[in-house]
């Protein structure tokens, strides 16, 4: 589940298309598309970088983003 909230967060703030399931779930990206703009946009479109960075402030993520990274 990681993965795919990562990827939707990277292609969506990239604007890079990608296949539904790498994208995640409408859950997910409603989940932590804020939280992704707001502590890792400087490592957009890098995916294994953003996917560091919400692992390192999953505790400053908002509920909902906390619980896709679960």
């Amino acid at each position: 589940m990681k993965f795919a909230c990562t990827m939707f967060l990277a292609t969506l703030i990239a604007g890079v298309s990608f296949s539904a399931d790498a994208a995640g779930t409408p859950e997910q990206r409603r989940a932590c598309r804020a939280d992704a703009m707001k502590f890792c946009r400087e490592f957009v479109p890098n995916v294994r970088k953003v996917t560091s960075c919400m692992e390192r402030n999953v505790r400053r993520l908002s509920p909902a983003c906390q619980a896709q990274f679960k």
